[in-house]
């Protein structure tokens, strides 16, 4: 659409870029606490009052104990012997970002599904800011979807647009 736009990237443009390397070591130092799998004292990296905003599926926790409680602990049930690998990160003054995957066996419930045994791949993109040292917002792309289908559920009942990929349906077009 061509005319007005919408105000872009208005929480990074005033970003400090001297905190890149402060924001740097607190992403490092958090990640290698959930691969050692901590959850009591993950509080080293992360405000007591921090949001983590997950897509449908994942959901929104408000607070650290949330994140705890309703995130890390049933994955960690879910989920044992995981890894998580950055594939890329990027630091740009108090924001951070990554995209990569979890490596981890499917040992527990996992959304009605009960432990298959089964080594899968999680992947994911992370999006943080960090003041005064610890994490206070944390925007979560987790591919449940792609978790859900390697346990043989697809959640899309065969209309995902991948069958346009493998040329098993024609792709839509606008009429225009």
């Amino acid at each position: 659409m061509k005319g007005s736009r919408p105000e872009q990237a208005v929480l990074s443009r005033d970003t400090d870029m001297s905190k890149t390397e402060a924001t740097r070591a607190v992403i490092e130092g958090m990640v290698d606490g959930l691969n050692d799998h901590r959850i009591d004292d993950i509080g080293v990296f992360f405000a007591e009052s921090f949001r983590w905003m997950g897509n449908r599926g994942c959901g929104t926790k408000n607070g650290l104990r949330e994140f705890q409680d309703n995130w890390q602990r049933p994955f960690q049930a879910a989920f044992s012997n995981k890894v998580c690998v950055d594939e890329a990160r990027l630091f740009m003054g108090e924001w951070a970002a990554a995209f990569g995957r979890q490596e981890a066996t499917h040992s527990g419930d996992f959304m009605g599904l009960a432990a298959t045994g089964k080594r899968i791949e999680i992947r994911y993109m992370d999006f943080w800011k960090v003041e005064e040292g610890r994490i206070t917002d944390n925007w979560v792309m987790v591919d449940f979807p792609h978790v859900l289908a390697q346990l043989g559920r697809d959640v899309f009942q065969g209309e995902g647009w991948e069958a346009f990929d493998r040329g098993e349906k024609t792709p839509p077009r606008p009429d225009h």
